[in-house]
């Protein structure tokens, strides 16, 4: 294949680690390929061209991208300018669909091939999207079988493509306990003992809602069973400032380590994970670890979001498995007196973390497709037969 121009927008941590997983695998399969747009520090390590900083995007909710919305209709419009007036091979939008289906929508418009990689949660809340999205992308590429499933039914080019990080941490559930060993020995923590990894989220917003909760939850359990001890990562260095602020409040006398970055040796350190929702919660699951899964808003975006919503669990372990493996706590369920009975249950019911390792070894096997290799190749196949037409 001639040498490729693709453009591609990411919006946020989870989008540049997908990013940079694709492009290595398109770039293994065709090494002339120039990539620009906006990514994240993964991706620009990759050799990509981005045109904005990522983290001007990662904005959480409904309410709070209106603080922000002149400057995220600048960054829109000139990523649209630029690639009408210089037209890419394909353009792809990674996550974050309330930015970048707008793009792909133009760009599609104006003749460009678009795709977008990874559905957003139209299957969830706001079903009418579909509509959109059918005008503006091409194909749309699926982490997970029951996403595509709704796609097939409204029409839409799909393909289902498995998830990276299930190709990524391993299936064989072995090694668990040494992994564990070696990541407590990385971290610094105790080789034995109960460890609860705390992981109020990447973004300052969810930190904020979340985070002193957490810290409440674990001073609740360490009342319980003063042999315990907790590690949260810091996703960046904001979020570090913000974590110490937070703990020297409400941490006092707890046994936390703070770390930066490395969550995922933070959750194979630990016996237990206490998380926000979202994709930490499936990389949890891949680990096989029992967890308590949490998520707050502000009050106006709940208000709204809540209304809108067409499923019975938002945590993916759940949405994958189509029952409740893991606990949901929502809004004012968020307080230590219900996240630290629910942590501790898991702590010591030996029988039921078992069996939940067995349902979430299943779960892997089927979002098991080497998915960045299955991508690249979708998606060159898509440029190759637009260049043949």
């Amino acid at each position: 294949m001639a040498s490729l121009r693709i453009g591609i927008v990411a919006g946020e941590a989870s989008g540049d680690i997908l990013g940079a997983s694709l492009m290595r695998a398109i770039l293994t399969k065709n090494p002339d390929v120039q990539f620009e747009g906006i990514g994240g520090p993964l991706m620009i390590a990759e050799g990509f061209n981005s045109h904005f900083p990522m983290d001007r995007l990662s904005v959480m909710g409904l309410v709070e991208p209106l603080k922000r919305l002149p400057e995220l209709l600048r960054i829109r419009r000139a990523i649209k300018d630029h690639f009408i007036a210089k037209p890419a091979d394909l353009f792809i939008g990674i996550d974050s669909p309330d930015f970048t289906l707008n793009i792909e929508l133009a760009l599609r418009q104006a003749g460009l091939l678009t795709a977008h990689y990874v559905s957003p949660s139209v299957w969830a809340w706001r079903q009418g999207r579909v509509k959109k999205i059918a005008k503006a992308v091409d194909r749309m590429l699926t982490l997970l079988p029951f996403e595509a499933e709704f796609y097939h039914q409204h029409n839409v080019p799909v393909t289902f493509v498995g998830h990276p990080l299930a190709d990524q941490l391993p299936l064989d559930n072995t090694g668990l306990a040494q992994q564990q060993l070696q990541a407590r020995a990385q971290l610094a923590l105790p080789e034995n003992g109960a460890i609860i990894a705390l992981l109020p989220g990447s973004r300052g917003g969810e930190v904020k809602l979340l985070a002193p909760d957490f810290i409440a939850a674990a001073r609740w359990c360490y009342h319980q069973r003063n042999d315990l001890k907790f590690v949260i990562p810091a996703a960046n260095d904001q979020r570090r400032q913000q974590l110490e602020t937070i703990l020297a409040e409400h941490g006092k006398g707890l046994p936390i380590k703070l770390v930066d970055g490395q969550s995922q040796t933070a959750m194979t350190a630990a016996d237990v994970v206490l998380m926000a929702s979202g994709t930490t919660a499936l990389e949890a699951m891949l680990l096989k670890k029992p967890m308590v899964v949490a998520y707050r808003m502000a009050g106006l975006s709940y208000f709204i979001i809540s209304r809108m919503v067409k499923t019975r669990f938002f945590s993916l372990p759940n949405l994958l498995a189509g029952e409740q493996l893991v606990p949901e706590l929502q809004q004012d369920e968020v307080r230590p007196e219900m996240l630290g009975p629910l942590l501790l249950e898991r702590l010591t019911d030996h029988q039921q973390r078992t069996q939940l390792i067995e349902k979430f070894s299943d779960i892997h096997q089927q979002l098991k497709c080497n998915a960045s290799e299955r991508a690249a190749e979708v998606l060159l196949t898509m440029i190759k037969t637009r260049q043949s037409a």
